[in-house]
This record gives structure tokens, sequence and C-alpha cells, in this order.
């Protein structure tokens, strides 16, 4: 169940890269946008709205097309809509907090990666959970300015570094058969 489990997510490291990339270009277009004083930097994460729209077809179509889930499956898709749902309502309310929210984002961002990597037995995913909550306390220690910068750094080792090994033991393992 848990070989099960893991090939289905390592199908789906689409996902962790999609993310990963999408998150970078963003946290690295916000920090350019400070430097030439825009007053709307943030502006930039429009960009996941159509992200969260590819990734839940993506998501869908990969789990028709995989045949079997488990029970671990269900475990961590539900994992990452609760993570979602927290997500959203952390940038909805955003203002209360003057939208100070990376931290919060990157600690938040620990939970569902080190889950993940205890379910899958997969240690690149638990070091990248701990990248992340390194990342959400750096944040709280530097500037708005260079927050994304920090995040971007956190994200290449929390998220792209294990999407790449996931998919690198996937088809390491696909081409054994």
């Amino acid at each position: 169940m848990i070989a099960q489990a893991k090939g289905n997510v390592q199908r789906n490291s689409f996902q962790y890269l999609l993310w990963g990339w999408v998150t970078i270009i963003a946290n690295l277009a916000m920090f350019m946008l400070y430097k030439f004083n825009y007053p709307y930097p943030y502006a930039v994460w429009l960009i996941t709205i159509p992200t969260w729209g590819f990734s839940f077809y993506k998501g869908f179509s990969n789990r028709k097309s995989s045949g079997t889930t488990t029970h671990l499956d269900h475990i961590s898709s539900a994992l990452w809509v609760c993570f979602g749902i927290s997500l959203l309502t952390i940038i909805g309310f955003g203002y209360k907090i003057n939208y100070e929210i990376p931290a919060v984002v990157l600690l938040l961002c620990c939970i569902p990666t080190f889950v993940s990597g205890m379910i899958l037995k997969f240690t690149p995913l638990k070091i990248g959970a701990l990248c992340f909550w390194l990342g959400g306390i750096i944040c709280f220690l530097t500037s708005n300015e260079y927050q994304p910068l920090v995040s971007a750094t956190a994200i290449s080792f929390g998220y792209l570094i294990p999407g790449y090994l996931l998919r690198k033991n996937f088809n390491d393992t696909a081409s054994l058969i």
C-alpha cells in the first residue's frame, strides 16, 4: 500500500514542481517590484489563480489515470486540501496583519510537506519541511523587502529538490518495469 501511494505521489511530483516554480517566480518578481518601489508588489501573486485551476485539473486527471487509490492517498489529498483552505484563509485575512504573511505561509507549508514525507518514507520531503520551518523563522527576523528571497530559497529546498528527486525515482523505477 505504501509502495502504491508512493507511486501515485511520484507521478504527481508535477505538483511540487509546478508550485515550486510558480512560487519562486512570484517571490523573485515581488522582490524586484519592491526594489523598483512599485506600490503593489504582491500583485504578482495573481499568477497563482490560473495555477490553482491547472493544478486541480492535473490532480484529477492523474487520479483518474492512476487507477488504484489507497487510504494513504486519501489522507494525503485531505491534508493538502486542508493546507490549501488554510492558505486561502491566511491570504484572505492577511490585511489584518498588514499582509506580512511569508513566515506564516512557510510554517504552514512545513506541515503537509513533512507529513507527506512521513507517509511516503521519503527523507527529501522531511528535509524540505525542515527548510520551510527554518525559512519561516528567518522571515520573522527579516525585513519585508527581503522575505521573498528567503521564501524563494526555502521553496527551492522544500518543493523543487524533493519534486525532482520524486520524478527521478519514479522514472528510474518505471524504466525497470
